[in-house]
Protein backbone atom coordinates (compact mmCIF):
# COMPACT_ATOMS: atom_id res chain seq x y z
CA UNK A 1 0.00 0.00 0.00
CA UNK A 2 1.37 3.54 -0.79
CA UNK A 3 2.20 5.72 2.01
CA UNK A 4 -0.36 8.40 0.35
CA UNK A 5 -3.30 5.65 1.02
CA UNK A 6 -1.78 4.45 4.25
CA UNK A 7 -1.98 8.95 5.30
CA UNK A 8 -5.80 9.04 3.85
CA UNK A 9 -6.56 6.00 5.69
CA UNK A 10 -5.41 7.32 9.08
CA UNK A 11 -6.76 10.94 8.18
CA UNK A 12 -9.91 9.26 7.40
CA UNK A 13 -10.54 7.11 10.45
CA UNK A 14 -9.46 10.31 12.96
CA UNK A 15 -12.00 12.27 11.46
CA UNK A 16 -14.54 8.85 12.08
CA UNK A 17 -13.45 8.90 15.11
CA UNK A 18 -14.37 12.67 15.70
CA UNK A 19 -17.99 12.41 14.22
CA UNK A 20 -18.61 9.37 16.81
CA UNK A 21 -17.58 11.34 19.86
CA UNK A 22 -19.81 14.10 19.11
CA UNK A 23 -22.50 11.57 18.69
CA UNK A 24 -21.93 10.58 22.65
CA UNK A 25 -23.08 13.25 24.20
CA UNK A 26 -22.54 16.88 25.93
CA UNK A 27 -23.31 14.86 29.46
CA UNK A 28 -20.89 12.31 28.01
CA UNK A 29 -18.56 14.29 27.24
CA UNK A 30 -18.28 16.52 30.71
CA UNK A 31 -18.07 12.94 32.90
CA UNK A 32 -15.54 11.19 30.62
CA UNK A 33 -13.73 12.96 28.92
CA UNK A 34 -11.22 13.65 31.34
CA UNK A 35 -10.11 10.21 31.93
CA UNK A 36 -10.09 9.81 28.07
CA UNK A 37 -7.55 13.07 28.29
CA UNK A 38 -5.59 11.26 31.33
CA UNK A 39 -5.77 7.84 28.59
CA UNK A 40 -4.72 9.64 25.27
CA UNK A 41 -1.76 11.82 27.02
CA UNK A 42 -0.51 8.53 28.69
CA UNK A 43 -1.05 6.74 25.11
CA UNK A 44 1.38 10.05 23.72
CA UNK A 45 4.05 9.47 26.64
CA UNK A 46 4.05 5.67 26.63
CA UNK A 47 4.70 6.30 22.28
CA UNK A 48 7.77 8.64 23.05
CA UNK A 49 9.57 6.11 25.03
CA UNK A 50 8.52 3.60 22.94
CA UNK A 51 9.99 4.92 19.88
CA UNK A 52 13.29 5.37 21.95
CA UNK A 53 13.68 1.94 23.00
CA UNK A 54 12.59 0.88 20.20
CA UNK A 55 9.49 -1.50 21.14
CA UNK A 56 7.65 -0.04 17.95
CA UNK A 57 7.96 2.80 15.14
CA UNK A 58 5.61 4.71 13.18
CA UNK A 59 6.54 4.90 9.71
CA UNK A 60 3.48 6.86 8.31
CA UNK A 61 2.89 10.28 9.44
CA UNK A 62 0.22 12.61 8.55
CA UNK A 63 1.57 15.55 9.59
CA UNK A 64 4.66 16.62 8.98
CA UNK A 65 7.04 17.23 12.65
CA UNK A 66 4.17 15.93 14.83
CA UNK A 67 4.62 12.66 16.28
CA UNK A 68 2.88 9.55 13.98
CA UNK A 69 0.98 8.66 17.27
CA UNK A 70 -1.34 12.01 17.28
CA UNK A 71 -3.98 11.17 15.12
CA UNK A 72 -4.67 7.72 16.94
CA UNK A 73 -4.18 9.70 20.07
CA UNK A 74 -6.70 12.39 19.42
CA UNK A 75 -8.86 9.89 17.22
CA UNK A 76 -9.45 6.36 18.20
CA UNK A 77 -7.68 6.34 21.69
CA UNK A 78 -9.60 9.68 22.60
CA UNK A 79 -13.23 8.39 21.26
CA UNK A 80 -12.47 4.58 22.21
CA UNK A 81 -12.01 5.47 25.86
CA UNK A 82 -14.94 7.87 26.04
CA UNK A 83 -17.51 5.35 24.21
CA UNK A 84 -16.03 2.70 26.36
CA UNK A 85 -16.34 4.75 29.65
CA UNK A 86 -20.02 5.68 28.35
CA UNK A 87 -21.27 1.72 27.69
CA UNK A 88 -19.37 -0.09 30.76
CA UNK A 89 -18.15 2.70 33.46
CA UNK A 90 -20.34 1.28 36.90
CA UNK A 91 -20.13 -2.04 35.86
CA UNK A 92 -16.34 -3.63 36.21
CA UNK A 93 -16.59 -6.79 35.09
CA UNK A 94 -17.96 -5.61 31.69
CA UNK A 95 -15.61 -2.95 31.68
CA UNK A 96 -12.80 -5.61 31.61
CA UNK A 97 -14.41 -8.20 29.38
CA UNK A 98 -14.54 -4.90 26.71
CA UNK A 99 -11.24 -3.80 26.92
CA UNK A 100 -9.99 -7.50 26.57
CA UNK A 101 -11.72 -7.89 23.37
CA UNK A 102 -10.79 -4.19 22.14
CA UNK A 103 -7.25 -4.49 22.98
CA UNK A 104 -7.17 -7.84 21.50
CA UNK A 105 -8.70 -6.66 18.41
CA UNK A 106 -6.48 -3.75 17.96
CA UNK A 107 -2.79 -5.77 18.91
CA UNK A 108 -3.79 -8.62 16.44
CA UNK A 109 -6.02 -8.06 13.61
CA UNK A 110 -5.66 -4.11 13.57
CA UNK A 111 -2.29 -4.12 14.18
CA UNK A 112 -1.59 -6.72 11.38
CA UNK A 113 -3.82 -4.54 8.85
CA UNK A 114 -1.56 -1.21 9.18
CA UNK A 115 1.80 -3.19 9.54
CA UNK A 116 0.39 -4.77 6.02
CA UNK A 117 -0.09 -0.51 5.17
CA UNK A 118 3.50 0.38 6.55
CA UNK A 119 2.18 2.62 9.14
CA UNK A 120 3.85 1.08 12.05
CA UNK A 121 5.51 -2.45 13.34
CA UNK A 122 6.60 -3.67 16.30
CA UNK A 123 10.62 -4.07 16.77
CA UNK A 124 11.06 -4.88 20.33
CA UNK A 125 7.89 -6.00 21.44
CA UNK A 126 5.85 -8.62 20.83
CA UNK A 127 2.11 -8.53 20.50
CA UNK A 128 0.75 -10.17 23.72
CA UNK A 129 3.22 -7.64 25.58
CA UNK A 130 0.98 -4.89 23.58
CA UNK A 131 -2.15 -6.20 24.70
CA UNK A 132 -1.21 -6.44 28.49
CA UNK A 133 0.31 -2.84 27.82
CA UNK A 134 -3.13 -1.78 26.33
CA UNK A 135 -4.78 -3.50 29.60
CA UNK A 136 -2.96 -2.15 32.12
CA UNK A 137 -3.51 1.34 30.73
CA UNK A 138 -7.19 0.30 30.73
CA UNK A 139 -7.02 -0.32 34.22
CA UNK A 140 -5.46 2.97 35.08
CA UNK A 141 -7.79 4.75 32.86
CA UNK A 142 -10.75 3.04 35.25
CA UNK A 143 -8.82 4.57 37.88
CA UNK A 144 -8.73 7.69 37.18
CA UNK A 145 -12.44 8.22 36.42
CA UNK A 146 -13.32 6.84 39.64
CA UNK A 147 -10.77 8.61 41.73
CA UNK A 148 -10.64 11.90 40.03
CA UNK A 149 -12.83 12.12 36.58
CA UNK A 150 -15.68 11.57 39.43
CA UNK A 151 -14.72 14.30 41.48
CA UNK A 152 -14.29 16.84 38.63
CA UNK A 153 -17.67 16.03 37.56
CA UNK A 154 -19.49 16.56 40.39
CA UNK A 155 -17.59 19.39 41.64
CA UNK A 156 -17.64 21.28 37.90
CA UNK A 157 -21.20 20.03 36.81
CA UNK A 158 -23.59 19.18 39.80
Amino acid sequence: MSKKRSKWIIFTLMLVSWVFLLLAGKETLKKYLPAAMFMSFLVYCENVLAERIKWWTITTKIFPNVNGIMPFVIGVFLTGSVWILKFTYKNIFLYVIVNILVDTFFTYPFYSLFKKAGVWRLIHLKQYQLSAMFFVKSLLMYAFQKYIGDRIYSRLFS
